[in-house]
C-alpha cells in the first residue's frame, strides 16, 4: 500500500488540497493468493490515519458472486478515526447488513458511519436506503455511503444511489442511480459530485434526547 501510485495520488492531492478522502483499494494479502478489501482514511495531511478491512464477504449465490473466491477476510472492527469531521467509523457494502459492527463502533464514540458499496440492482432496490437508514437510526449517526453504479461488466451492474443519511434516519443526499431516468439496467457512465453538511450537533441532539446507549 505505500508503494502503490494510486495511493500516493490521493495522499498528495489531499496534501495538496487539504482534503481529506476515505477511499477504498485492494491490497495482497500476506500468502499473495488473494486480497484484502480494504477502506483507508486520508487525512487533510496525506497521512494515512485509519484502515479497515471487510470482515462480511459478499457470497451471493442467486447472482453467481462469490468475493471470497478471490478476497481475505479482515478479522475484526475497530475504533473510529479522529478526522476533522467527526469520529468516523470505517465499513464496506455487505457489512451494512451486520449491525453489531456499527454497534460496535457506536459505543466506542462514532459519529459518522462509512460504507463504500457496490450493491446489485436487485438488492439495491428492496434493501438500500432502507439499511442505510436503519444503521443511522439504530447508531444516531451520521451515514455516508458513496456507491458504484453500472456496469462493470456482462454480469455484473451496480445499483449506485450514493447517499448521505442524518442521525434522525433522514435522507440528505441521494445522487440517484439504476431505476432512475436513465432506466433499470443502464450504464450510467457519466459522473457526479455530491455535497451534504455534517452537523455533529445533531448527532449530539439525538443521542441527548433519546439516550439508546443507556439502556443496551
Amino acid at each position: 500500500m505505500s508503494t502503490s501510485p494510486f495511493v500516493l495520488g490521493l495522499q498528495s492531492s489531499a496534501k495538496k488540497y487539504s482534503l481529506a478522502i476515505n477511499v477504498g483499494i485492494h491490497v495482497p494479502n500476506a500468502s499473495g493468493n488473494k486480497v484484502l478489501n480494504r477502506s483507508i482514511w486520508i487525512s487533510e495531511s496525506g497521512e494515512i490515519t485509519g484502515q479497515y478491512d471487510k470482515v462480511h464477504l459478499f457470497d451471493y449465490a442467486a447472482a453467481g458472486l462469490r468475493e471470497s473466491d478471490s478476497v481475505e477476510a479482515g478479522k475484526k472492527v475497530g475504533g473510529p478515526v479522529k478526522t476533522c469531521v467527526g469520529n468516523v467509523g470505517l465499513l464496506i457494502c455487505f457489512d451494512l447488513r451486520f449491525p453489531t459492527a456499527s454497534l460496535h463502533l457506536r459505543s466506542r464514540n462514532t459519529q459518522i458511519l462509512t460504507y463504500p458499496s457496490a450493491f446489485t440492482i436487485p438488492t439495491g432496490l428492496l434493501h438500500w436506503e432502507t439499511l442505510l437508514r436503519a444503521r443511522a437510526i439504530e447508531t444516531q449517526s451520521y451515514v455516508i455511503a458513496a456507491a458504484q453504479v453500472g456496469s462493470h461488466n456482462v454480469k455484473r451492474e451496480s445499483y449506485g444511489h450514493s447517499m448521505v443519511i442524518d442521525p434522525l434516519g433522514r435522507v440528505v443526499l441521494d445522487m440517484g442511480g439504476a431505476g432512475d431516468v436513465e432506466g433499470e439496467g443502464s450504464t450510467l457512465a457519466s459522473g457526479k459530485l455530491g455535497i451534504a453538511r455534517i452537523d455533529l450537533g445533531k448527532v449530539r441532539e439525538a443521542r441527548e434526547k433519546m439516550p439508546l446507549m443507556a439502556r443496551t
